[in-house]
């Protein structure tokens, strides 16, 4: 089928905000109806109690629908599924398992205990050394400096680098889903850079995809906005972050990453900082952690808090933009 790059995305966008919308109804009916629902923690927030039965596991459609329909593109279209696409497509939907065994556990057991933390890490570990094998095996292990444009080896530390990239982002885009609407919508800002990036550099494949996600995650934003139909899970948040941090990767834009996905980073940092100073000194620095329910403690309702985080989202995004022109 001989079509545009533009009639393509233009296309795969409409379908997959449309199949979501289609799709999502019946799912959130089949979760209700098998009681795989949301177990809000004991030590959690009042106002977040009225959550719990609320289904879980959203994320496996804004997998599935994405990565369905570039394969049927990579049919009939000018797609193509390269090695460096096989890499994002395996981050997207290996991550998105591993947060699926803990969904999983979790809605068996009716508690938010899942994976262990340890297991769940060596699974994430695991994961970031095939990618980084399986990209610096035809890629060079170079990095990028924005700003003053320059390039240049790092040889066996990319390793190091890659290896944060993919555990540091999956875990703090999962910490991230704690509101309504808060990660699905930050995910779509962040993805907005990394689309424009990918059309700048004629990487057609990566665009192609992205657009696909991020039509998928408009359409299941339409059930997750405040209040939730739905909630996407482990399996959601940890796919996000791995699909975010494979697209960084191959399109060479890691320091980037940082800049553009602040948001995310702030969020792990608070939860990083609230634990060592507690340990430290049995005080608190936030109220509450991740960063998000600290607004909500200090009274700000759970709508405001996402606006201003989408709106902070917004800003790094724009930055990383301004960075990113080469």
């Amino acid at each position: 089928m001989n079509l545009s790059n533009e009639m393509i995305l233009l296309a795969g966008f409409v379908v997959s905000v449309l199949c979501m919308l289609l799709i999502m109804p019946p799912m959130i009916d089949f979760l209700h109806k098998i009681k795989f629902g949301q177990t809000e923690r004991l030590e959690g927030l009042d106002s977040h109690k009225v959550k719990n039965g609320t289904p879980t596991m959203g994320g496996i459609a804004f997998i599935t629908v994405p990565v369905i329909l570039y394969l049927i593109l990579s049919c009939f279209t000018s797609i193509q599924v390269d090695m460096n696409m096989i890499i994002i497509l395996l981050a997207f939907v290996g991550y998105g398992l591993i947060g699926f065994i803990d969904d999983y556990i979790i809605v068996v057991k009716k508690d938010n205990t899942g994976l262990k933390p340890a297991v769940k890490f060596a699974m994430q570990s695991v994961l970031a050394i095939v990618f980084y094998l399986m990209y610096t095996s035809h890629n060079p292990t170079t990095l990028w400096i924005p700003i003053i444009d320059v390039s240049f080896d790092i040889g066996f530390l990319y390793f190091f680098l890659i290896f944060f990239m993919f555990t540091a982002e999956t875990n703090a885009v999962n910490l991230t889903d704690g509101l309504d609407g808060l990660c699905a919508g930050q995910m779509i800002i962040a993805l907005i850079p990394f689309l424009l990036f990918s059309l700048w550099n004629q990487e057609n494949n990566i665009a192609t995809l992205i657009v696909l996600v991020i039509g998928a995650l408009i359409g299941y934003l339409f059930f997750n906005k405040h209040p939730a139909k739905i909630f996407m899970g482990d399996t959601g948040s940890l796919a996000l972050g791995g699909f975010l941090a494979a697209v960084a990767m191959i399109l060479k834009q890691e320091i980037l990453l940082i800049v553009i996905g602040f948001v995310f980073v702030i969020e792990v940092l608070s939860v990083m900082i609230q634990v060592t100073y507690y340990k430290k000194t049995h005080k608190r620095i936030f109220k509450m952690a991740p960063l998000h329910h600290h607004f909500e403690k200090c009274g700000w309702s759970e709508t405001k808090v996402v606006l201003w985080f989408w709106f902070a989202g917004l800003i790094f995004a724009l930055l990383g933009i301004f960075l990113g022109v080469r």
